[in-house]
């Protein structure tokens, strides 16, 4: 079974390139669903997130705001180590497990991780390719305006906080670009999923 990191900018395209895997026949994983599910009331990393980052991060229902906490930790690397260093544990878990079960089932088959972090972290080194989606800055910015409760100055400092896309590069088997139409990223993964095909058989 071939496993495949999925990474790319803020509002890079990465989750539209990952539902097109999963058409494909991939099981796609988005960390940041996890990370949800970690963070929830019943999640592994809810209570210590809370002891360190004290209850006004918690909506009156008792969940934890990520907007709230996010700004927490924004532009505080050693708070921001703290934080994935509760929650990446227990994510990974659940990604390795999901992982081991989708291997019994498909000995050949394609397992693919979409974190934003990937490369950071370190994270890529357990994968046996790495996609990297890209787009102009302008385009991400156009997006995550779209579908984010920021300013495009907090949209322009998330992604001058993120790893440069050329340093990305450095690190990926293979670059989608979604900067042109739906029609053409489909194209592009598509090709990419026929190369994963050919690796994993």
């Amino acid at each position: 079974m071939l496993r495949v990191g999925l990474t790319g900018g803020l509002a890079s395209g990465k989750t539209f390139v990952g539902e097109t895997l999963a058409e494909l026949g991939c099981l796609v994983i988005q960390a940041d669903e996890l990370g949800h599910q970690v963070l929830a009331p019943t999640g592994e990393a809810y209570a210590r997130v809370i002891e360190e980052f004290g209850r006004d991060i918690l909506t009156s229902e008792g969940a934890i705001d990520r907007a709230r906490l996010a700004d927490r930790v924004f532009g505080s690397p050693e708070r921001l180590a703290m934080l994935n260093g509760l929650v990446h544990p227990p994510v990974l878990r659940r990604e390795e497990q999901m992982i081991a079960e989708f291997a019994a089932r498909e000995p050949h088959g394609i397992a693919v991780v979409e974190a934003a972090i990937l490369i950071e972290t370190g994270s890529y080194k357990r994968f046996a390719r790495i996609i990297l989606v890209v787009a102009r800055e302008e385009q991400q910015v156009e997006r995550a305006l779209r579908r984010n409760d920021l300013t495009e100055a907090g949209v322009r400092a998330r992604i001058a906080h993120q790893m440069p896309l050329e340093d990305k590069r450095k690190f990926a088997h293979f670059v989608i670009d979604t900067s042109g139409e739906k029609e053409d990223t489909i194209r592009q993964t598509r090709a990419v999923y026929q190369e994963l095909r050919r690796i994993a058989s």
